[in-house]
């Protein structure tokens, strides 16, 4: 869970928050009660940001490439409805 600094608090315990966001994760800091930044780690914010994999590669790296598959449509046009 996510620990709370007041960013009075958060300056004046920097050192103690930068540690928490190390060994435990994001330090949420408010300001005047509202939420306002968040300390974290550089591997933490690595993660989130790092490139998202584009469909080719997905598809490229799938165990199911080179299955084959059917994708033949049926010529069925369905049936007629009376309006």
């Amino acid at each position: 869970m996510m620990e709370h600094w007041q960013l009075q608090d958060a300056k004046n315990r920097f050192s103690e928050v930068v540690q928490k966001a190390l060994e435990h994760g994001p330090q949420l800091i408010t300001r005047r009660g509202k939420k306002t930044v968040i300390i974290m780690s550089v591997e933490d914010y690595q993660q989130l940001t790092k490139p998202k994999m584009d469909i080719v590669d997905f598809f490229s790296k799938s165990p199911l490439k080179g299955i084959k598959i059917d994708l033949t449509r049926d010529k069925d046009i369905g049936r007629e409805i009376d309006l």
